[in-house]
């Protein structure tokens, strides 16, 4: 298995958010087939590393995020999982509308195009963080059970 909890919550919220934006049957049906496949994932990826059938190392994956840090400041990112599963929902519907001006770019006006390309990096990286720390939590509660 390639991916980590965080990274499944991280689809679902996405998969969440497609589903709200459309209205389009055929694309819903596949969405909800997406969701059903989301929730089996995660169940199973919960149950595997519950039962140690995922060793320890492999819950996470090492943050290798390069960007540069001076002027890019990052808040923390902190709570429960259930909190920080929260805030990644949050964060990627902050993303989904930042990214919806970029999909008309030319509409937006010179003076807040930078503004707009900050804002998406800004929220990428807190992204990444809500999946970091979903990954860390569970690791150190999988570790905790073992």
């Amino acid at each position: 298995m390639s991916e980590t909890l965080g990274m499944l919550c991280d689809k679902l919220t996405i998969v969440k958010l497609k589903q709200y934006h459309s209205e389009d049957p055929a694309r819903l049906e596949s969405l909800s087939a997406q969701e059903q496949m989301l929730q089996q994932e995660i169940d199973e990826f919960v149950s595997r590393a519950a039962s140690g059938n995922i060793p320890i190392e492999k819950l996470s994956f090492a943050a290798n995020k390069v960007y540069k840090k001076e002027g890019n400041t990052i808040r923390d990112i902190t709570g429960t999982i259930g909190a920080v599963f929260s805030e990644l929902a949050d964060v990627n519907c902050k993303l989904w509308h930042e990214q919806e001006k970029v999909y008309e770019f030319e509409n937006v006006p010179v003076s807040e195009k930078d503004n707009v390309v900050r804002q998406l990096a800004h929220l990428n990286l807190e992204r990444n963080k809500c999946i970091d720390e979903i990954d860390r939590q569970f690791a150190t509660t999988i570790k905790n059970i073992l």
